[in-house]
């Protein structure tokens, strides 16, 4: 197996990731504001603070996006039934459809791609996933 410098592994990673983005639904949506839906459809209604946190920006910048989903009609704020003072931020249908839309026109790809690849390297991809994934949740 030929030596890949660090560099190369990242511009590599980086572009896949690129091309994985490019499949998606609602071409009005940013990356952001869609990586909130996935969150909300994931995981159910969230404070502004958790989606802050979790997507790890400010929460003036969380507050952006959010605004934009509400304006859109993909988002609503709503008060928690648990504390009345506590907005909690939830996908509408329209919301939860892009992000599902989305998801599936990735998976799509994705599947298609690896289709093309030989035994040999489905193995290794295999092989590296687990190590992949201990990086991105570092």
């Amino acid at each position: 197996m030929p030596e890949t410098s660090d560099d190369d592994l990242r511009l590599a990673i980086l572009r896949l990731a690129r091309r994985t983005r490019a499949e998606r639904a609602g071409d009005d949506v940013t990356d952001g504001q869609l990586s909130v839906l996935f969150v909300l459809w994931k995981d159910g209604a969230q404070t502004l603070g958790s989606l802050a946190e979790r997507e790890r920006v400010t929460p003036p910048s969380m507050n952006r996006t959010v605004n934009a989903l509400v304006e859109a009609g993909l988002a609503t704020r709503d008060s928690s039934p648990d504390d009345g003072r506590k907005v909690l931020i939830q996908s509408t249908e329209a919301g939860l459809e892009i992000a599902k839309e989305t998801k599936r026109r990735r998976v799509a790809w994705f599947a298609r791609q690896l289709a093309t690849l030989t035994p040999d390297q489905r193995a290794i991809i295999d092989a590296a996933t687990p190590i992949l994934r201990e990086l991105a949740d570092s």
